[in-house]
């Protein structure tokens, strides 16, 4: 789909400016003001934010109601379940409030709920299992719960203690719990409301760490913890796709230095899987390509638990087997990724009446239902569209979906609209999971595609933004190292993303990859020539080739280090034949 390239207004005066205060290079100046700080104070304080910045944990709702529950519970040395869930936001809450509670002197288990018999949140069959083990025992979920009220008025009629700890949509009723702990609870107002779920967790842990304490500072044994722990939360938060700004920015900034100087034996063997040991830096797209792929993997293929021993294991040998075993899932994952993606493009080419519609619906009783939602991400950024991915269950006449948004459409507002014909739903504005008899399928289509007609995206939900345009000759090492003081980068703070015009081609572009998926092409401007990539855009290759004259690009500069080399490279995003 082609789309329109919006550039920012360019102010040399105030770029030189700003460059001069912060005694950076005028292309980092000029990111910093397309992106709205313009003053050197805003700016400054965003390149150098600090652990200062997180809010207090005694401000988020629930969390003070929660900590005293969970300190009453550790004092009497009851038994303490945490209900995590199955994806890395969830894996990771799990891993890091255990190891918070284990270091308290408490005794901790964890429950993840069998993605494939036992699907999303808390369940009823779960909690009567917990309470027959244990009658006495504190129940946190944690990345779930806000949607179970038919669960959490069970577990008030078992007479088991609940908190629930969650960041998903809030709807109209809400779960009869002890405690309920989220950042947008109705009535409350704390400074950030897109934590995910690690993000609560580690509020939570920071409270109780506290009260361990002098109720303000953590005891020294704790305060470590929490600064080991915020690579938990930096590893959940990339992989939720939360806004990378405020406190998750912050996270994740200083997360990343914790993985790489106070990682568990089971991050540093999984590590060694990924190629990551020997990095001297790491970035969130580490954690986004090599480390949260093969945790969620285990999940996607019914075997959570799995991960969450390996982020909590003291074995270097078990960590070792755990990790080459989530690396061995994932390679597995990918192939079947690879095949539900191809069946669902031809899915969609053969009906050409689906094609016409806003939304896109796609069932198919081959599919894995664990690893449809990426497929989701990819067929809804392929035919721009929200799409909803089903696998269908023949022996129950169930179908299990996931579905991605596409251009800032409101998933959860639109499902919402269409609850009559699903068993089940649950997510938020960009992301979400269902649940539907198999019969319903079509009216639940035509509903959907009903409902999202009257949705007109914004301009800039569907326009590439663009930092700068510059020169490839101003792209060195030391310019795009210090592009990466806008990082760490994610949703909501991309990479900066410039334009070059008039390049020209040093070589025929090539694909590469299993299946020609990607484009490799070097390129060439003013005398400089760079590589570049682009992931999934194999079908590039030809249309390059074979477009007249120089071309413009669109694109964002990385390093790649090889073999003790650094080199600039680009990820190219768009291309346009220049007239």
């Amino acid at each position: 789909m082609p789309r329109n390239w919006r550039f920012p207004p360019h102010d040399t005066t105030r770029i030189r400016e700003l460059a001069g205060q912060l005694q950076v290079s005028p292309v980092l100046a000029q990111v910093l003001t397309a992106r709205g700080y313009q003053g050197a104070d805003s700016a400054r304080s965003f390149l150098d934010s600090r652990l200062t910045e997180l809010h207090d944990p005694e401000l988020l709702p629930g969390i003070s109601a929660a900590a005293d529950r969970v300190l009453a519970a550790l004092q009497a040395g009851r038994k303490i379940v945490i209900y995590g869930d199955y994806d890395v936001d969830g894996i990771t809450s799990t891993a890091l409030l255990w190891h918070c509670l284990k270091r308290a002197g408490g005794s901790v288990d964890y429950y993840i709920p069998h993605r494939f018999e036992e699907g999303y949140g808390i369940n009823c069959e779960a909690l009567t299992r917990l309470h027959a083990a244990d009658a006495n025992c504190l129940v946190i979920s944690v990345d779930c719960g806000i949607s179970s009220v038919a669960e959490a008025a069970h577990a008030r009629q078992l007479g088991l203690e609940l908190i629930i700890t969650d960041h998903h949509e809030l709807a109209e009723t809400l779960p009869d719990a002890d405690v309920l702990v989220h950042p947008r609870l109705p009535g409350t107002e704390y400074p950030f409301g897109e934590l995910c779920g690690v993000g609560v967790a580690f509020k939570l842990a920071w409270a109780i760490c506290a009260r361990l304490g002098d109720g303000k500072k953590s005891p020294p044994h704790l305060r470590d913890f929490l600064l080991s722990a915020i690579g938990l939360a930096a590893i959940g938060t990339v992989a939720d796709m939360v806004p990378l700004v405020d406190e998750n920015r912050v996270l994740v900034r200083y997360g990343l230095t914790a993985l790489r100087d106070r990682a568990s034996l089971g991050l540093r063997a999984l590590f060694q899987e990924t190629g990551l040991a020997e990095k001297s830096l790491f970035d969130s797209e580490d954690i986004g390509f090599g480390l949260a792929p093969r945790i969620n993997a285990a999940g996607r293929l019914g075997q959570a638990r799995l991960a969450v021993e390996l982020l909590t294991t003291d074995s270097t040998e078990r960590a070792v087997m755990l990790a080459r075993h989530l690396d061995e899932q994932n390679k597995t994952r990918q192939q079947v990724e690879r095949k539900i993606h191809k069946q669902a493009k031809e899915l969609v080419l053969q009906h050409a009446e689906w094609q016409a519609e806003p939304v896109l619906v796609l069932a198919h009783h081959e599919w894995h239902s664990g690893i449809i939602g990426i497929v989701a991400s990819r067929i809804a950024e392929h035919f721009a569209k929200p799409t909803v991915m089903i696998a269908l269950n023949a022996q129950d006449g169930i179908g299990q979906g996931s579905a991605r948004s596409f251009a800032g459409y409101d998933l959860h507002a639109g499902l919402s609209a269409c609850a009559q014909h699903l068993l089940k739903f649950g997510g938020h504005q960009a992301a979400a999971g269902l649940r539907i008899e198999a019969a319903r399928i079509e009216e639940f289509r035509r509903a959907f595609a009903a409902e999202a007609r009257s949705f007109s995206p914004r301009p800039e939900d569907l326009d590439l933004q663009i930092d700068a345009e510059i020169r490839l000759a101003d792209l060195n090492v030391k310019a795009v190292l210090e592009l990466d003081r806008l990082g760490p980068f994610g949703r909501s703070n991309p990479r900066p993303v410039f334009v070059s015009t008039r390049v020209e081609l040093a070589e025929p572009p090539r694909t590469m990859g299993e299946g020609d998926r990607h484009l490799q092409v070097r390129l060439k401007h003013f005398g400089k020539t760079l590589r570049a990539v682009a992931f999934g855009k194999g079908d590039w290759a030809a249309e390059m080739a074979a477009a007249p004259g120089p071309l413009s690009i669109s694109f964002a500069p990385v390093i790649n280090r090889f073999r003790g080399q650094e080199n600039v490279e680009l990820q190219l995003i768009d291309w346009k034949s220049d007239p």
